[in-house]
């Protein structure tokens, strides 16, 4: 394990090779089980920390990592260091990018950091880890490079990804992207933040990670890596949750769930709540408090596909119609922050607890040689627990999935929006009824923006309120590092080509005056699963606002009806008509400002008569005559 014959199946930017050549120790990893075992130290320690002398600070502890019996603990000194920085991204290239530039941020030239980072690597112990970003399946060839003392960091990547163990490397390796980790520099050159400098060229994409947090670099790094390779081979990697789900009549729907953070992403993949006694609390009215119930008898079996990032990739596409993807990871690095007690998460829970393969935890209380347990999460300065706990379990491991190498075709394709309650008295835009069907234009029209809306948990700068702000393209912008226009126009190619894939908006947390948190997406999930995914022209009506297509004119699930006033809001008597419209004047306003911004030269024609209909007040025909929809019955 701990030689150099393998060195030259690699082919290595030159500075990289050199840099290597003269470094003190360069392991490659054989399995994950040794890359976890180098993770406690040297001397294999129950608990180690991991730590950098820095000039002018001393010696400084970054985190600690204790050996659990059922996996790796990974706690960081900082709260700051606990969660992903989200004004961390950086460019160093002079390649076409709406992101912050190194240099003009800075003040200098990122080649000069660039040499300082390989003289920095060529002084360490060091681990080679060929991984591949993607996943197992239909990844690309990567690498990452990664001090010894940091072996938790190229372990969470490991699982995130698909591990290479060095006896698969063949001769002429030649990655596709590279991660470079090198956490002193945190403190030495950025004042303690989290910095993640990206070096774009047309067969390299280079990620340079100044921080320990596998967040920015081993998670939405590699997404960045992807988003950046579709853009040269023009496909996206989607920001998505994804599941097929089996009705009690053996129908097979698969669902594609887009949003931003908070849009009901991991919801998707969740069973349907209910109260005690079985019934499913629908909603409760925020102002009379009076509570709806539906009563269901067996739901759908969820087969999950993606929890996170999904490859659209070319080569899946077909002459179906409909959209092809499967997941783009090995692992979920998934948030444990609403599993606050022993049986809020039964499944999880089971799998961590009793895992088939040590798992790895990040911000979790550990003892040596007991069991983590994913409700205990570790405090942050204030006494809180943190918001941020962490397991990555992978894919394997998670009941019912479907194979990662079974590419499949989308059904329905979903955008989850956080809604405010709104009432006449209290207008607000939480107007959109529970299930909206929308044309291409009109989906296309909602991933541009990508709302987060109301008290969005993850976004730390969301208004305390119902303020509307936007995450950007496809709700992936933040991961992006090239330009919105050409994202915005990958995304309208993608959807025009796939015209039997339904489109849908899903509202959550409330549906005009009705509290009803992700009941909506659950609910609809179950309707359409029960249908084949096909609805009917003729149970459909135009919603008032256009923005929000058609609403279903009525919902019957399991012989019961679902109340109108769910699905047009507009029939609520503490709504009505005045208070919905005004409602869908500040979606309109908010969609007018953010759209102005891809009126470039560069937006793809029909994408400009699109914008230029929501400019113009156009009613929902105009929005059909461009991009029909086939897809009704």
């Amino acid at each position: 394990m701990y030689s150099d014959s393998y060195f030259n199946r690699f082919i290595l930017p030159e500075d990289l090779r050199a840099a290597l050549l003269k470094c003190t120790y360069l392991v490659y990893p054989e399995s994950k089980e040794q890359l976890m075992e180098m993770a406690y130290g040297p001397t294999h320690s129950d608990r180690y920390d991991v730590s950098y002398s820095i000039e002018g600070k001393g010696l400084v502890k970054e985190a600690e990592v204790v050996r659990c019996k059922n996996g790796t603990v990974v706690n960081f000194m900082e709260d700051y260091m606990r969660r992903r920085d989200p004004d961390c991204m950086r460019i160093g290239d002079d390649l076409p990018s709406d992101k912050p530039y190194f240099k003009d941020r800075y003040g200098y030239d990122f080649a000069d950091l660039r040499k300082e980072t390989m003289d920095w690597l060529s002084a360490q112990r060091l681990i080679m880890l060929p991984f591949r970003a993607g996943g197992r399946f239909y990844g690309y060839d990567s690498l990452m490079i990664c001090p010894m003392n940091a072996a938790f960091f190229a372990l969470s990547l490991a699982e995130m990804q698909g591990f290479k163990s060095i006896f698969d490397v063949k001769e002429g390796y030649n990655p596709r992207a590279i991660i470079y980790v090198a956490p002193p520099f945190r403190h030495t050159h950025f004042a303690g933040k989290q910095v993640v400098v990206h070096q774009r060229s047309e067969t390299l994409h280079e990620v340079f990670a100044y921080n320990l947090y596998p967040g920015p670099s081993a998670k939405k790094g590699v997404f960045s890596m992807l988003l950046d390779i579709g853009e040269h081979e023009g496909w996206i990697t989607d920001h998505a949750s994804a599941a097929m789900l089996e009705s009690p009549y053996e129908n097979e729907v698969v669902f594609m769930h887009e949003g931003a953070s908070g849009g009901g992403k991991s919801e998707m993949l969740e069973e349907i709540h209910r109260e005690p006694d079985s019934k499913i609390l629908m909603g409760i009215h925020t102002v009379s408090g009076e509570k709806y119930y539906l009563s269901l008898g067996e739901t759908c079996q969820i087969h999950p596909i993606a929890d996170d990032m999904v490859l659209a990739h070319k080569d899946f596409q077909n002459d179906s119609g409909y959209l092809v993807i499967a997941d783009a990871e090995d692992g979920w690095f998934l948030r444990m922050d609403g599993d606050t007690s022993y049986g809020k998460n039964a499944e999880y829970e089971r799998i961590s607890i009793h895992p088939s393969e040590p798992l790895e935890f990040f911000n979790m209380d550990a003892v040596p040689g007991a069991t983590c347990l994913i409700w205990e999460h570790i405090p942050d300065s204030n006494g809180k627990p943190c918001t941020n706990p962490r397991v990555i379990i992978p894919r394997a491991m998670i009941d019912n999935i479907i194979p990662g190498d079974q590419p499949q075709e989308v059904n329905v394709r979903s955008f989850g929006v956080r809604m405010p309650p709104s009432t006449k008295m209290a207008p607000n835009y939480g107007v959109m009824g529970m299930v909206q069907f929308v044309p291409v234009s009109i989906a296309w029209l909602w991933r541009l923006i990508s709302p987060r809306g109301f008290k969005n948990p993850s976004i730390a700068d969301s208004n305390a309120g119902s303020g509307l702000k936007a995450e950007g393209v496809g709700s992936y912008w933040p991961f992006a590092t090239g330009m919105k226009v050409t994202q915005a126009n990958l995304l309208l190619e993608q959807m025009l080509a796939c015209p039997n894939t339904l489109n849908i908006l899903i509202p959550n947390q409330h549906i005009g005056a009705y509290q009803v948190g992700f009941m909506g997406e659950w609910i609809t999930r179950e309707y359409l699963a029960r249908r084949s995914g096909v609805v009917r022209l003729k149970h459909l009506v135009p919603a008032r606002c256009p923005l929000f297509g058609y609403s279903l004119e009525e919902m019957k699930l399991d012989g019961q009806y679902v109340r109108r006033t769910f699905l047009r809001p507009e029939l609520q008597s503490w709504l009505g008509f005045e208070g919905y419209d005004a409602g869908a004047k500040i979606v309109t306003d908010f969609f007018k400002e953010q759209l102005q911004q891809f009126m470039t030269d560069d937006l793809d024609p029909l994408g400009r008569q699109i914008i230029d209909l929501v400019m113009n007040d156009a009613p929902l025909d105009d929005y059909l005559a461009l991009t029909p929809m086939k897809n009704l019955k």
